[in-house]
């Protein structure tokens, strides 16, 4: 039993020494520190389900750029949580970031309530903490849920999009601070393609298509180009790469200022 248990604790030490190791392999082995780019990602299982930090660095190194990511996304958690919490802030200062991605509890930018009550409070005090670490902050304007959200007069997806966007962006418009439209790539992806499958059979957490969409959207986001030939596809069908990254390019792009994006 005792052998056991050490071989179980050995597996998990040398699991966590990998997943170090990778989230720094890109700035280490790319073409050199002052052009890598480290961004930490604050969320919950929106942000860790199919690894979207990971997903992001495999496409930025195909566009050419040199990423290290980090992710602080304990499932279920809202930013007023972070905002209180010594893990995140300490992971906040653990590292010179370049950019903190901020995401919300997935229904709480939706309600104006939630947001003028918890949202806004935590977002403004983690704000000012990632600006007095010298990084900058991006708002993840994230998906609505499949089906809306009734209890709350959302009937429908789309009803619980615009709901979402305009909870963001409210925020995002007082502070000055960047957002990353996937929730609005989302929506044009789906109008357009009826056929994307983003949604998990919950109709709430994102397939891997969902994910990849969020990553090109991203990548769009910070480097202000468009996602669109890039040969990383996270092992989605070429054709349906084409149309998520060309949905993220077409939202992130054709109209920068309503994002924030200078």
């Amino acid at each position: 039993m005792m052998a056991r248990a050490g071989r179980f604790a050995l597996l998990v030490v040398i699991a966590f020494l990998t997943l170090a190791c990778s989230s720094i392999a890109g700035c280490i082995g790319g073409s050199g520190g002052n052009s890598c780019l480290r961004i930490l990602f604050v969320g919950n299982s929106y942000t860790y389900v199919n690894d979207l930090p990971g997903m992001f660095a495999r496409l930025a190194r195909a566009g050419g750029h040199t990423v290290e990511t980090g992710m602080a996304a304990p499932g279920g958690w809202t930013l007023f949580a972070h905002a209180r919490s010594a893990e995140t802030l300490g992971k906040l200062k653990s590292s010179k970031w370049d950019f903190v991605v901020l995401q919300e509890q997935s229904q709480v930018p939706a309600v104006e309530p939630a947001r003028s009550e918890a949202m806004y409070p935590a977002v403004r005090s983690l704000v000012r903490q990632i600006e007095d670490v010298g990084a900058t902050p991006i708002f993840f304007v994230t998906w609505a849920r499949r089906d809306g959200w009734a209890e709350q007069g959302l009937s429908g997806y789309e009803a619980m999009q615009s709901q979402i966007t305009q909870g963001y962006l409210g925020i995002a418009q007082e502070l000055g601070v960047p957002a990353a439209p996937v929730g609005e790539a989302w929506l044009i992806g789906k109008r357009q393609h009826p056929e994307l499958e983003l949604w998990q059979g919950d109709g709430s957490h994102p397939s891997e298509q969902g994910t990849y969409l969020a990553a090109c959207v991203f990548y769009a986001t910070i480097f202000r180009q468009s996602p669109e030939g890039l040969k990383y596809t996270a092992h989605l069908p070429k054709e349906t790469a084409k149309v998520l990254q060309t949905a993220a390019a077409d939202v992130v792009l054709n109209n920068p200022q309503q994002w924030n994006l200078r």
